[in-house]
Parts: structure tokens; C-alpha cells; sequence
């Protein structure tokens, strides 16, 4: 069966201004364009925009999208079986909050007791899933699966003061960071104790501290685009400038 852009539109709940910017990025072209210029879709296009639309949900961006779909090697069947997988870890993952939120409900209302740990409980295994989601084959490929482990069991275990604690430190952290990149010197007292304070914020995550280990991750966020995305999203250079000051703090900068 085929549709015009128009029908298409109607059929998977997008406007047709979407689907034409999909045409013009190269992630869904239409089969062929009729006598009268109309974008016709085929079969082929309506299953691979249902696929687009379940990437959509995923949280991929458009241009990771185009990458996959575009891709000689891609295969419909199996991406369907890994939608199905992640859909269920998100179902997984919604099922916890709710019952989180119904125990809540019910110690409100006192019909049963809530400890402090149980009340966060949904919301760090949702953390913790995509954190594992994002950066877990990397972190295991360089610490090992039994360091990975004890970090992510230290991390269930947090109290809520703790987690706060935390929080407040890596604030604290980039603001001196970013204070301290204004001088350009990353041995200078404020990027100093800026590493100190990363530290202080890895020990709320690690199970042991180590110095190779620390240089070592503070490296990673220069090689590793996802997490250069997310120190330098506020000040460019910020992941280079924390690596520099991380391996001058640690002794590894000559190593």
C-alpha cells in the first residue's frame, strides 16, 4: 500500500513539515515522488518509520538516527528485538517508580512504614540504568566487572545525606573549574583544589581510590566525545582544562 505525505502524516501521528525535514536530512526519503510532485511512501518507508519513531522514544538524537537507519547493515528484525529489550528495561524501570510511589502513598496515609533508603530507591536504579546505559561497556572495559560492580552496589547503598553531599560537591567543583580556567593554568591553587574536590566526588561512587584510575577517567572525558559533551557543554575546553589539572594533581602528567 502506499500513502502520500499527507496520509503518512495522519497514519504515524507527525506532521508533515517533520516528515519533510526527514526527506531533507536523509533519514526517510519517499519511494518515489509522482507526476504531480507528491511524496508517495511505500511499505518499506512506513516500517522504517515506525522504527524512527521508536528511536525517537529511545531519546536518540536525529543525527544518531540517520547513522543507524542509513546503515548497509541494518537490519529491521533485529532492531525490533532490541526495541522490544529497552522498552522493557523502561517498563522495568516506570513499574519500580510506581510502586515507590504507591508505598509512599500508603505510608502517608499510614497504613505501612517507609525507611528513608526505600523512598529513593526507584529513582537511583533509574539513575543507575542510564548511567549503564551510556557509558557501561566503556567503564567495564577499563576498570573490570568486579570494580563496576562494587561502585554500583556503594551507589544503591547511599543514604539520601550522602547523595545530596555529592551533588553539592561536583557543584561546587565546576564552579571552581570554571573559575579556575580563567587564569589558563591548570597547576594553580583553584584547579587544584578543583581536582581535590572530583576526587571527593569519585569517592562517593568508587569503592577505592586510586590515582592511575583517577587520571585515567579524567582522560576519558577527553577521548570519549559523550562525556567532553557534558563538561564542556556550559564552557568549551572544560573536560581538557579537568584532565590537565586531574594529572598534575594526581603526578601523572608526565606519565
Amino acid at each position: 500500500m502506499e500513502y502520500t505525505i499527507q496520509k503518512l502524516a495522519e497514519l504515524s501521528g507527525v506532521s508533515t513539515r517533520t516528515l519533510r525535514y526527514y526527506d531533507e536530512l536523509g533519514i526517510l526519503k519517499p519511494a518515489r515522488i509522482n507526476s504531480s510532485g507528491y511524496r508517495i511512501y511505500g511499505q518499506h518507508e512506513v516500517n522504517l518509520m515506525q522504527q524512527i519513531l521508536f528511536y525517537r522514544e529511545l531519546g536518540l538524537q536525529l543525527t544518531q538516527i540517520k547513522d543507524i537507519v542509513n546503515d548497509p547493515a541494518f537490519d529491521f528484525s533485529k532492531a525490533l528485538h532490541e526495541h522490544r529489550e529497552q522498552l522493557l528495561d523502561k517498563r522495568s524501570q516506570l513499574d519500580q517508580l510506581i510502586a515507590n510511589v504507591e508505598k509512599t502513598i500508603a505510608q502517608s496515609e499510614g497504613r505501612m512504614k517507609m525507611t528513608d533508603k526505600e523512598k529513593f530507591e526507584g529513582f537511583k536504579q533509574k539513575a543507575l540504568k542510564e548511567n549503564e546505559d551510556k557509558y557501561g561497556n566503556e567503564i567495564r572495559e577499563k576498570y573490570g566487572e568486579e570494580t563496576v560492580k562494587q561502585s554500583n552496589e556503594k551507589f544503591m547503598n547511599m543514604s539520601q545525606e550522602d547523595y545530596e553531599e555529592s551533588v553539592r560537591i561536583e557543584s561546587e567543583m565546576r564552579e571552581m573549574l570554571s573559575n579556575a580556567m580563567k587564569s589558563g593554568d591548570p597547576a594553580g591553587e583553584l584547579a587544584q583544589k578543583a581536582a581535590e574536590l572530583h576526587k571527593k566526588w569519585l569517592m562517593f561512587h568508587w569503592p577505592s581510590y586510586n590515582k592511575e584510575a583517577h587520571a585515567g577517567l579524567a582522560q576519558m572525558y577527553v577521548d570519549d566525545e559523550r562525556f567532553t559533551i557534558y563538561y564542556d557543554k556550559e564552557k568549551p575546553g572544560t573536560a581538557e582544562f579537568l584532565r590537565d589539572a586531574v594529572h598534575i594533581y594526581t603526578g601523572m602528567k608526565d606519565r
